[in-house]
C-alpha cells in the first residue's frame, strides 16, 4: 500500500483484544512494507558498518605502503557511500510511508467503529477520550509500526558486526560481543516504570482534552451562568497535571538516554585500552586497532534505535490499548443482519410501549421523561440501546435489528434533540444522501432558514452566493435555533421513507415554529413523519397524537381531545401540576381540581374566541 492508493478499500477486522495484539495485528497488515523497510535499513546500516573495515584496511594500505590495497580501500569506501546515501533516503520513505498507512489504517477503523455505534459511542466512551485516541494515539501508533523495521535492521547488524569482528580480531571482537547485548539490555529494568508514567502522562492528557473538549462545547451557556472561569480554573489544573506528569516521563526518558550515551563509551574505552596493549605486544596491526575501534563508535548509530523502540513501544502501548477498547465495543444487534439488504416501507411500530405510527401520517410522541423519549426514539431507528432486551421497532412488518445497519439507517432517519453540524460551507453540509423528490431551497424554507442565510451572508465576506458561506466546527456562530433549523432543514432534504424528529424545535420562538409546523406537514405530506415533542403549535399539526407514559401508550388521538380527556397529557403539555398525587392532602387535592376546572374553562373560553376569529 502506497501513501497515493489511501484511504484502504478495506481496513481489514482487528484483533482488539489488546492493545499488545493491535499492535501485533497491525504489524501483520504491514508486513509487505516492513520487509521493504527491513531491506532499505540493512543496507543503510550494513554500509555504515562497512566503513571502518575500510578505513582500517586504508591505514594498514598505507602503512605497508600498498597502493593496490589502498586503492581497493577508496573504491569500497566509496561502494559504501553509495550505499548509505541510497539505503537511507529508500530506508526514510518506506518508514514514513508504513507510518502514514497505519495511521490512516487506525483512523479508518475508528470511523468506521464510530459510524456503526453512532450515539451508543458517546454513551459508553468520553468524548474527550475519542479525539485522544482519533488524533495524538493514532501518530504514536503508527510511530510503533514506522520504528520496528529500523529498529529490526540495526539489530540485525549489530549481530553481524559483532560477529564479523570475532571472526576479524577475536582477541577485541569478543570483549565487543560480550559488551554490546550489556549495552542494548541494559535499560530493560527501567522501561516498566517509563511505561507506566507514559500511560499516565496520556491519561492526564485524555482528562484534560475531555474536559477542554466539554468547556468549548458549552462555553456560550457558561458565560450565560458566570461559570467561565470555574471551568478555566478546572482546565488549568488539569493542564499543570499533565504538565507534571510530562515532565516526571521525561526525567525517565532523560536517565535512559544517559545510559545509552554513557555505557557505550565505557566500552569503547575499554576496547581502546585493551586494543592499545594487543599493539605494544604486537599481537595486532595499528589498522586492525583502527578498524576495530571504529567499529564500537559506530556501533552507538544502530544501538539508538534500541532506544527509540523502547521509547515508541511505551506511548504506543497505552494508546494502542485505548484504540483496541474502541475498536472492541459492539452493537447491541449485528450490523450484518439476518434478512437481505431491502428497504422495509409501512407502518412503524414499537412493541415495547404500543406505539404505532401509520405509514403517510405525521405522529407526534408526547413524553412526559424527555430521557425516556430520547431512548424511544433511538429505538424508532433500530439504534438499540447496549444492555436493553426490549425488542426491536419494525417498520412494515420487519424488525430493524434484523436488516442490515445500512438498509435499518435507509427506511429510518433519526433526528436527536442535539443534531451536529460539521464545519464546512451549507451546500457541503446539505451534501447528504437524499431521494432527489425534495430540493435544498424546499427544505431551507420548510425549516425557515431565511434569516439563517441571511446571517451566514453577511458574515462571509467572500461569499457572494450564501450556499457557499463558510460555517464554523459545530455551528458554534450561530445561535441554537438557527442550528436547530439547518439541522432540520438536513434531516427534510434527505427525504427519507421513515423521519424521526426529537425536540426539532426547542430553541425556536413560537411564531417560528408555527411555520416549521406548517412546513414540516406540507413538504412531509404522505410521507411517515415522528415528532417528540410537547409544544402544542407542533401536536395541534398532527394527524396522530401519542402519550407514552411510564414506558407504554397510556392515550391515542388529536391534540385539542386529548386535552380535555386526558389528565396526564394536559400535565405534560401545559405544564399544569400533577392533581393525581398521592401524597397530597385533602385541602391541596380539592384545590388542584379547582384549578383544573378554571384551566378547562379558560380552554372552553380560548377555542370559542379562536373560532369566532
Amino acid at each position: 500500500m502506497q501513501i497515493q492508493d489511501l484511504p484502504y478499500p478495506d481496513p481489514g477486522v482487528p484483533d482488539a483484544r489488546s492493545g499488545s495484539r493491535f499492535l501485533v495485528w497491525l504489524g501483520r497488515n504491514q508486513l509487505r512494507g516492513q520487509l521493504k523497510s527491513l531491506a532499505w535499513g540493512l543496507l543503510h546500516f550494513m554500509s555504515v558498518s562497512a566503513l571502518p573495515f575500510c578505513v582500517g584496511l586504508a591505514i594498514q594500505a598505507v602503512v605497508d605502503r600498498s597502493g593496490a590495497r589502498l586503492g581497493l580501500a577508496g573504491g569500497l569506501m566509496a561502494l559504501c557511500g553509495i550505499g548509505i546515501a541510497l539505503g537511507d533516503t529508500m530506508l526514510h520513505r518506506t518508514a514514513v510511508t508504513n507510518w502514514i498507512t497505519a495511521a490512516a489504517r487506525v483512523q479508518q477503523l475508528l470511523a468506521r467503529r464510530t459510524a456503526l455505534l453512532g450515539s451508543a459511542l458517546t454513551r459508553r466512551v468520553a468524548a474527550g477520550e475519542v479525539v485522544a485516541v482519533s488524533t495524538g494515539d493514532v501518530e504514536k501508533i503508527g510511530w510503533f509500526v514506522e520504528a520496528v523495521s529500523r529498529f529490526t535492521a540495526a539489530a540485525v547488524t549489530i549481530v553481524l558486526v559483532c560477529v564479523a569482528l570475532v571472526v576479524y580480531e577475536p582477541a577485541l571482537g569478543i570483549v565487543v560481543a560480550v559488551g554490546v547485548p550489556v549495552l542494548a539490555l541494559a535499560v530493560l529494568p527501567l522501561l516498566p516504570r517509563a511505561t507506566r508514567r507514559a500511560d499516565f502522562q496520556r491519561e492526564k492528557a485524555g482528562r484534560a482534552t475531555e474536559l477542554a473538549s466539554d468547556t468549548v462545547a458549552g462555553l456560550r451557556v457558561l458565560r450565560g451562568i458566570g461559570g467561565e472561569e470555574l471551568f478555566l480554573d478546572r482546565y488549568r489544573r488539569a493542564s499543570q497535571e499533565v504538565r507534571q506528569a510530562a515532565v516526571r516521563s521525561a526525567r525517565m526518558w532523560s536517565l535512559i538516554s544517559a545510559i545509552q550515551v554513557l555505557l557505550p563509551g565505557l566500552l569503547l574505552i575499554a576496547v581502546v585500552w585493551h586494543g592499545v596493549n594487543l599493539a605494544q605486544e604486537g599481537r595486532i596491526t595499528v589498522g586492525e586497532l583502527v578498524t576495530v575501534y571504529s567499529a564500537v563508535m559506530l556501533l552507538s548509530y544502530p544501538l539508538h534505535h534500541f532506544e527509540e523502540i523502547a521509547m515508541a513501544y511505551s506511548f504506543s502501548k497505552p494508546s494502542a490499548k485505548r484504540a483496541a477498547r474502541v475498536l472492541s465495543l459492539e452493537r447491541a444487534t449485528d450490523g450484518e443482519g439476518s434478512r437481505e439488504a431491502v428497504v422495509p416501507t409501512g407502518d412503524l411500530y414499537d412493541p415495547a410501549t404500543g406505539m404505532l405510527a401509520p405509514a403517510g401520517r405525521l405522529t407526534a410522541v408526547v413524553c412526559g421523561d424527555p430521557d425516556a423519549a430520547g431512548v424511544l426514539a433511538e429505538r424508532l431507528g433500530g439504534h438499540a440501546a447496549d444492555s436493553s432486551e426490549l425488542p426491536s421497532a419494525l417498520v412494515g412488518g420487519v424488525p430493524l435489528d434484523e436488516l442490515p445497519l445500512d438498509s435499518a439507517r435507509t427506511a429510518v432517519l433519526v433526528q436527536d434533540k442535539d443534531p451536529v453540524l460539521l464545519s464546512g460551507s451549507l451546500r457541503e453540509l446539505l451534501d447528504v444522501p437524499a431521494s432527489g423528490d425534495v430540493s435544498a431551497e424546499e427544505a431551507l424554507a420548510a425549516a425557515q432558514c431565511g434569516d439563517v442565510l441571511d446571517a451566514l451572508a453577511q458574515g462571509s465576506l467572500n461569499a457572494d452566493d450564501p450556499m457557499d458561506a463558510r460555517i464554523t466546527e459545530r455551528g458554534r456562530s450561530l445561535s441554537g435555533g438557527q442550528r436547530q433549523r439547518l439541522a432540520l432543514a438536513r434531516s427534510l432534504l434527505t427525504d427519507p421513507g421513515v423521519l424521526v424528529l426529537d425536540e426539532p424545535t426547542s430553541a425556536v420562538d413560537s411564531h417560528t415554529e408555527a411555520r416549521i409546523a406548517d412546513g414540516i406537514r406540507s413538504l412531509r405530506q404522505g410521507r411517515t413523519t415522528v415528532v417528540f415533542t410537547s409544544s402544542p403549535l407542533l401536536l395541534d399539526h398532527a394527524d396522530r397524537v401519542v402519550l407514552v407514559h411510564e414506558g407504554e401508550v397510556a392515550a391515542v388521538g388529536v391534540h385539542r381531545e386529548l386535552l380535555h380527556s386526558e389528565s396526564r397529557y394536559r400535565v405534560v403539555v401545559t405544564r399544569e401540576p400533577d392533581d393525581n398525587t398521592d401524597k397530597a392532602t385533602a385541602h391541596d387535592t380539592a384545590r388542584l381540581k379547582g384549578l383544573a376546572e378554571l384551566a378547562d374553562e379558560d380552554m372552553s373560553e380560548l377555542e370559542e374566541i379562536e373560532e369566532t376569529a
